[in-house]
């Protein structure tokens, strides 16, 4: 599959390594759908692109009944469906024990429904537009490419809830790209390290480069583009199912 010939649904689409990716499709001559809660950011977004092959459909990523209808309006926009990227996701830094107190379960129970649970929610209901299209001469039928961390491999203190739910998006890939594959539709997963996105932005320049400085190469944060490349390798290359890449400058997180 070429990128300029997808039509893609991307959550988180307004913002961060989502709106790289939606750059990336719009730019190659696809067409994409965001995903998103952010009102705001997704209309200064979709002002600022002006294309006739974007549209955005606030949505609840977590809510069965916002997805399905909002993804039936995604599919009679586009047509079909045949790339769903997943960027939406909430890292809400938390100790089980603290000088507080324990955690609040609630806030383990929110980081799991949007990072996992909203990931799977997406799947679950694109894999059925998806299974309807017809297949290309590699026999695909789509692509999903969803957003894992290295957070899933080596979390921090105070990463509880954000890693059991990224290692909860990693451990699934595997299993629904075996259950897909005789429908010709490739499930892969990207477990970004340490990216310049709306979850750095509150921190003044020099703490990002003090944390850009960890990464052994190249010494900086990640750029979403060069998320969307990757993605675009990814859709480019039918061989590639069922894995989870690391992209993170070969990052190994420390406790702390």
């Amino acid at each position: 599959m070429e990128l300029g010939e997808m039509k893609a649904v991307v959550t988180g689409g307004a913002s961060g390594l989502g709106e790289a990716v939606v750059r990336s499709i719009v730019s190659a001559g696809g067409k994409a759908v965001i995903i998103d809660i952010n009102k705001d950011r997704a209309a200064k977004l979709m002002i600022e692109l002006g294309n006739e092959n974007l549209a955005f459909f606030p949505t609840d990523v977590t809510s069965p009944e916002n997805v399905e209808n909002n993804l039936k309006k995604a599919a009679e926009f586009l047509g079909s469906i045949t790339l769903l990227v997943n960027c939406a996701g909430i890292a809400t830094p938390g100790k089980v024990l603290s000088r507080k107190g324990m955690m609040e379960l609630s806030q383990f129970e929110k980081v799991v429904q949007v990072n996992l649970i909203g990931t799977f929610n997406m799947i679950r209901v694109v894999s059925s537009y998806m299974a309807e299209n017809e297949a290309n001469d590699q026999q695909e039928r789509g692509v999903i490419i969803n957003t894992a961390s290295v957070a899933a491999f080596e979390g921090q203190i105070g990463q509880a809830a954000y890693s059991a739910s990224k290692g909860g998006v990693a451990s699934m890939t595997l299993p629904i790209a075996r259950e897909f594959a005789g429908k010709g539709i490739r499930v892969m997963a990207i477990a970004p390290g340490l990216f310049e996105t709306p979850m750095f932005a509150a921190l003044p320049e020099p703490a990002k480069e003090e944390l850009g400085k960890s990464v052994p190469f190249p010494n900086r944060l990640g750029m979403p583009q060069e998320y969307a490349r990757l993605v675009e390798s990814i859709v480019t290359n039918p061989m590639l199912n069922g894995e989870v890449i690391r992209l993170d400058g070969a990052i190994r997180m420390q406790p702390k």
